[in-house]
């Protein structure tokens, strides 16, 4: 298994919040492949953790994470110098 986390910044402290709640149930929801779900907000950064069994490098996370932050976070409240990235990948 893998647990990943990943970050997006550049998110405004008025859309974070709620994003990061939308995006945790989302995945808990519809994306039921990933387990341990969790996505907090913290000084515009969202942060999303999840654990799977075939995602080594977290492309596929990462690519499910942008999905997301465009389907629940309108274009303005994401900056242009925002930093989306995979922090870690750890073998569980």
């Amino acid at each position: 298994m893998f647990k990943i986390t990943m970050i997006a910044g550049g998110i405004s402290a008025a859309a974070g919040p709620e994003a990061a709640q939308d995006i945790e149930q989302h995945f808990r929801g519809e994306r039921t492949w990933h387990q341990q779900v969790t996505c907090s907000f913290n000084d515009g950064v969202l942060t999303l953790v999840a654990v799977n069994d075939y995602d080594k490098e977290g492309l596929a996370l990462s690519d499910e994470f942008s999905d997301c932050l465009s389907a629940f976070i309108h274009l303005g409240e994401i900056s242009d110098d925002g930093v989306f990235k995979v922090v870690s990948v750890e073998i569980v």
